[in-house]
């Protein structure tokens, strides 16, 4: 990928932390860091939007390599646990198609409390739930990838997605 990032303020990575909200305002009613401003060691709270079963999580961001496009981070609490999971660890990667797009592969690993296993069916459901905010999420930015322009130096319409990735949780 040719993707050069731009060093980035505060401001503006918050900035892009409300932008998902934005385009999916039912699944997602804000996002906000409590704590750093998106390097490892980092944690934003999640509130969701009124179409979730859940009121709010946070996240913690592990590690964040731009060079590699890998963004990996845990959800440590907040009602999404059930109670019954210890963390949740997401690993995104994105990774170059042979069309000169984008392949985005997002690997979850659960932790449980106990003796608690997780139903096949409420993975597939939950994953089922991230492909369609993702898929917003992508019409979003092919629609709009002229407003990253301040951000991104080279980039196509799906390095435009690969950017804003790496760059933000949700």
């Amino acid at each position: 990928m040719n993707l050069r990032l731009l060093q980035q303020s505060h401001r503006q990575r918050c900035s892009r932390l409300n932008l998902i909200p934005k385009i999916v305002p039912q699944a997602f009613k804000s996002v906000e860091y409590i704590e750093g401003n998106g390097e490892p060691g980092s944690i934003n709270k999640v509130t969701f939007g009124e179409e979730s079963q859940f009121i709010y999580m946070k996240q913690k961001v592990e590690a964040l390599d731009k060079k590699n496009f890998v963004y990996i981070y845990n959800v440590i609490e907040g009602d999404a646990l059930m109670n019954k999971l210890e963390k949740i660890t997401y690993e995104t990667k994105l990774e170059d198609s042979p069309d000169g797009g984008s392949i985005c592969k997002t690997t979850c690993k659960y932790y449980t409390v106990g003796d608690f296993e997780l139903k096949e069916e409420g993975t597939k459901a939950g994953k089922e739930k991230a492909l369609r905010i993702f898929k917003a999420i992508e019409v979003h930015l092919l629609a709009n990838s002229d407003a990253y322009l301040d951000s991104i130096i080279h980039f196509n319409e799906y390095q435009a997605i690969a950017f804003f990735f790496s760059s933000i949780s949700f």
